[in-house]
């Protein structure tokens, strides 16, 4: 381990509030024991209240309104950066191992009664994500590190409907994870303009010799949902779609992520969105449909067609099936 490691490790061992000697931290970190004295003393200049206590009962301790200080982490901290550490894995975090590094880092250091408290806070926390495809992992490594770096990737990239991977250069400005799937973010070469790419559908990707500059404030986030929400600052570009239902499924509808954000006024059975032509024409019928008869649309008449259309294409295939 290197020098600063060795100091944080020791750090942790003081600041558990019990006394330990030199031998033991020694063992504990196997290295020299003369090290560990040279460590102790650039930790004391540094400003750290180490008392050093000889004699056969002798060894060093922090000063006692060091340790209740919140030095590192305190429980909630602790409890919230473990937690999270499980979000990010079972969401495909590329960096998954050097994540659960740290957190063994986090409880190696912790005192029994620190650990005890967060394995019992652990126990009882669970995420259930779909599994993510394995080979993805260095190619989200890859994007994250030329995100970060600056540089262009080439990448072989297959539209959903297409047999044949189109190879295009990318300056890559980040990385989203949205309803299950890594999407990068960037300018493609090959189009001209700043797109979004679905990670599971890039064939293959290399880093180029050629590098660029991101736009400032650029946020990948709001780029992506403006693609996917319609622009409620235009209001003369939306068209009022009215739906009656039952309460649970009315709640439900308000929270799905485009109704929720397109939504206008709400009764206890009746909701009102603002939602563009080509969103109602499209995917919305496909959203409304597991509703069944728990809904009824209102307005507009075209919405209405458009499912009657979805559900008939749907009875027709299981009839000719």
């Amino acid at each position: 381990m290197t020098k600063a490691v060795n100091m944080l490790s020791i750090l942790w061992m003081l600041n558990t509030g019990n006394k330990i000697t030199a031998k033991q931290i020694s063992d504990k970190l196997e290295i020299n024991i003369r090290t560990v004295y040279r460590y102790i003393d650039t930790l004391c200049a540094s400003g750290v209240p180490i008392i050093s206590d000889a004699g056969h009962n002798g060894g060093y301790s922090l000063l006692h309104e060091f340790v209740e200080a919140p030095l590192f982490f305190d429980h909630n901290e602790q409890k919230a950066m473990i937690h999270a550490a499980r979000f990010a894995i079972e969401a495909g975090y590329p960096f998954s191992e050097e994540l659960e590094g740290a957190v063994s880092k986090l409880k190696m250091y912790t005192n029994p009664e620190q650990l005890d408290r967060i394995n019992r806070h652990l126990s009882g926390f669970d995420v259930i994500q779909p599994s993510l495809n394995q080979s993805l992992e260095s190619i989200l490594k890859e994007i994250e590190v030329s995100v970060a770096e600056g540089n262009t990737l080439m990448m072989e990239y297959k539209k959903g409907n297409d047999n044949e991977s189109l190879s295009r250069n990318i300056d890559p400005y980040g990385l989203v994870y949205w309803k299950g799937k890594w999407y990068v973010v960037g300018y493609c070469h090959l189009r001209l303009e700043i797109r979004s790419f679905r990670v599971d559908r890039i064939g293959k990707l290399s880093r180029t010799e050629f590098t660029f500059e991101r736009p400032l404030n650029f946020s990948a986030r709001s780029f992506f949902l403006d693609g996917l929400l319609p622009n409620s600052n235009d209001q003369t570009q939306l068209i009022s779609v009215r739906i009656q239902g039952k309460v649970h499924a009315l709640d439900e509808l308000c929270q799905h992520w485009l109704f929720g954000h397109a939504l206008i006024d709400r009764t206890k059975n009746l909701a009102g969105f603002k939602l563009d032509k080509h969103s109602i024409q499209t995917f919305v019928p496909y959203f409304l449909l597991p509703y069944g008869k728990s809904i009824t649309i209102l307005e507009p008449t075209f919405l209405k067609e458009k499912l009657i259309e979805v559900a008939s294409e749907l009875v027709n295939h299981y009839k000719n099936f």
